[in-house]
């Protein structure tokens, strides 16, 4: 249109020149009005050309730490458009592994909302292929999330209209992508989307199946509450399918197809029952379709444009089908959340919300299934161990053995620690040696745990331990009375009348702990009094104990040496006596 206006123009000014030389001596123009001309081309060349679509980074992946930002400028100048963001949305999004030709399943589907003739929306023969970027070879196209700029309002046969968004995704499974991007991808594109295209090649394997479960309960994880069903359509679509002598192309055949490879059987082993349970349990409408190979050239030129003379026309005849089975007007899934449609305003918040959590801690991180079978085996080493650590430690200090001598309960702690290691050690571990140092550093700081709840068992057994809490509410009881006495006799009321007050709390409390050990009940009060018992011992009577038994163990000490140096004499002088 702009180069239409451009042209226009030249040719006026061509014109009027024209004019202006053959009929200069007549004056009919004038140098003047040629100097507009060019100051109306000027402005024509200078005007803002209106902004194409065009795909849009809205997910922005970071390659250095692998965290995700949402480019919430850019979504919201898609979704807050007038015309748009108060309308229901759908939310047609694609997903699957790397190089699998999602962005060019995709730019059909562009065609199609252009033009939704049945007859001629797939273009050309000659038309290239444009839209969402993509090209062939070996290497990935896409990262994060991107949407379609243009949100395509279609009118439904009931006369209510709806927006209509595009979502292209990361592919999964690169070797730039660790387990936890392809998983927050998948969620992301799943938990905001209504229709949810798994695009997979040839077949539906049971890896494919097992990572799919996984990348919805990482999403369903993120969901503040669970539904019976939290995600609506997912659609299997299966690109190059090379077995139509079983099940024939399209949604007929995927759909028998489908059935029969996520139908539960009793003779299954449970792990196989599991993952096709869970996934029937996360959608709402599950379906499958099969789409032949596109050519040889489309597979291994590389100047393929996506003209349509390159394509097989089975593949084209399929394509022509499913398309229209995903975005005609009367196939259309509405986006809903906990039950209630949500608009292009609503999606916006939501993306916001979701993108949060994913850039957060709360969750627990995917792991490939090597570090996860590494992790179960270690963790199952670990509870090995332990396990024999705490039989041996029963046979020495458990719940029918005397009280034992808290340095023998230490010696033999450590024996069996040492013996428990050894065992960790000895079991076939996979991750490695380096891998495993963890696990020992958990076990061993396991051990310790246990051998001090242990340590406590036995402290129980030792009757002076438990008369601790008694002795010392005693000893207060009875300093308090002496000081009363002693300030009361002076004349000193107010120390006396403190010391009183400190005799009765330490009679009361007495009483109640006697109760507490006496009928169980109260447990908290009787576990703070023996604390605060156990604090008074530590800090105040144990001190002065050991203090007032040293002084004397020392005096005793001096006064044996002093015996022993006065004997020698002693005796000589008596010899002398005698003599």
């Amino acid at each position: 249109h702009y180069k239409k206006i451009r042209h226009f123009h030249k040719s006026r000014i061509g014109v009027r020149l024209c004019i202006a030389g053959s009929l200069h001596d007549h004056n009919v123009t004038s140098e003047e009005e040629v100097l507009d001309e060019g100051e109306e081309l000027k402005r024509a060349e200078e005007a803002p050309q209106p902004e194409m679509a065009r795909p849009v980074q809205i997910v922005v992946a970071k390659e250095d730490d692998h965290a995700f930002e949402l480019d919430a400028a850019a979504l919201e100048g898609i979704l807050m458009q007038e015309h748009v963001r108060d309308l229901n949305v759908v939310v047609l999004s694609v997903a699957g592994a790397f190089r699998k030709g999602k962005s060019f399943l995709l730019d059909f589907m562009l065609r199609y909302m252009h033009n939704q003739s049945p007859s001629s929306w797939m273009g050309g023969d000659d038309d290239p292929l444009t839209g969402f970027t993509w090209r062939g070879g070996c290497e990935r196209e896409t990262t994060g999330i991107q949407v379609w700029s243009e949100v395509f309002v279609v009118e439904k046969k009931d006369g209510s209209k709806v927006a209509v968004l595009l979502v292209d995704t990361q592919g999964a499974f690169d070797s730039q992508s660790t387990i936890k991007d392809c998983a927050t991808v998948f969620a992301l594109s799943t938990m905001t989307s209504s229709v949810q295209v798994y695009n997979l090649s040839q077949n539906i394997q049971e890896d494919d199946l097992q990572h799919l479960q996984l990348f919805t309960e990482y999403g369903r994880l993120a969901m503040e509450q669970i539904f019976e069903k939290p995600f609506q359509k997912l659609v299997f679509l299966i690109r190059d399918w090379c077995y139509p002598y079983e099940h024939v192309y399209g949604l007929q055949g995927g759909n028998r197809f489908l059935e029969k490879r996520l139908q539960v059987k009793q003779n299954q082993h449970e792990e196989l029952q599991n993952v096709r349970k869970h996934i029937h349990s996360c959608f709402s409408s599950i379906g499958c379709f099969l789409l032949p190979h596109p050519g040889l050239k489309v597979a291994t030129n590389p100047n393929f444009d996506g003209r349509l003379k390159d394509i097989d026309n089975e593949f084209k005849r399929e394509l022509q089908n499913l398309v229209p089975l995903l975005l005609a007007p009367e196939n259309l899934v509405e986006k809903e959340i906990n039950g209630a449609k949500v608009t292009c305003r609503d999606l916006l918040e939501y993306f916001k919300a979701y993108i949060k959590i994913y850039q957060g801690e709360e969750l627990p991180h995917p792991k490939s299934m090597l570090q996860a079978t590494a992790e179960a085996n270690n963790l199952t080493a670990v509870a090995g161990a332990k396990d024999s650590y705490g039989k041996a430690m029963e046979q020495v200090c458990g719940g029918d053995k005397p009280y034992i001598a808290p340095m023998d309960l230490q010696r033999q702690h450590e024996q069996l620690k040492e013996t428990s290691i050894q065992q960790f050690r000895s079991v076939k571990k996979m991750g490695g040696t380096e891998f495993s140092q963890r696990y020992q550093e958990q076990l061993e700081a396991e051990l310790d745990e246990l051998h001090a709840n242990f340590l406590k068992h036995n402290d129980s057994k030792n009757i002076f331990y438990a008369a601790r809490t008694p002795a010392t509410l005693f000893a207060v009881m009875f300093v308090a009375y002496m000081v009363s006495t002693i300030t009361g006799f002076i004349g000193i009321s107010i120390i006396a009348a403190l010391a009183n007050l400190v005799m009765g709390v330490s009679l009361m409390s007495l009483c109640v702990w006697a109760y507490v050990r006496y009928s169980g009940e109260y447990r908290e009060v009787g576990v703070a009094i023996d604390l605060t018992a156990e604090a008074l011992w530590e800090q105040v009577l144990k001190p002065l104990t050991e203090q007032y038994m040293e002084d004397n163990i020392r005096q005793t000490v001096v006064n044996s040496i002093r015996a022993s140096l006065t004997d020698p004499a002693t005796s000589k002088s008596t010899k002398l006596k005698k003599n």
